[in-house]
């Protein structure tokens, strides 16, 4: 089972990412998956998820309204779409997978992908 992280990098404060995470070795239609963040210095940290049932979603209220994630079960990937990005939103950024409930104790955990927002 292996979660595979992508699509982080050096964008300008306002700018835009859309993260990716490829699952293989499990389905992810049968999960709820997620997204974290560790910023220099801070604990990791709650971003989004999404429920496996209904695409039921929840955001941080530090990135609601910023922030979308999606899932394509066809393509067995999780993205994150990231807009008006803000320095406050560096960090390296994590996947999730859990069978039950997506958390800090989730089952499955990609590398992480660093997201740096910079001018």
């Amino acid at each position: 089972v292996q979660l595979q992280a992508s699509g982080g990098g050096l964008v300008q404060p306002g700018g835009s990412l859309r993260l990716s995470c490829a699952g293989s070795g499990f389905t992810i239609s049968s999960y709820d998956m997620g997204w974290f963040r560790r910023a220099p210095g801070k604990e990791r940290e709650f971003v989004a998820a999404i429920r496996k049932s209904g695409g039921i979603t929840y955001y941080a209220d530090s990135v609601k309204g910023r922030f979308t994630i999606s899932r394509d079960n066809a393509k067995n990937t999780l993205y994150l779409q990231m807009n008006s990005l803000k320095p406050e939103d560096t960090a390296v950024y994590y996947c999730a997978a859990d069978p039950i409930s997506v958390g800090p104790f989730s089952d499955y955990w990609g590398q992480g992908t660093q997201v740096t927002v910079s001018s």
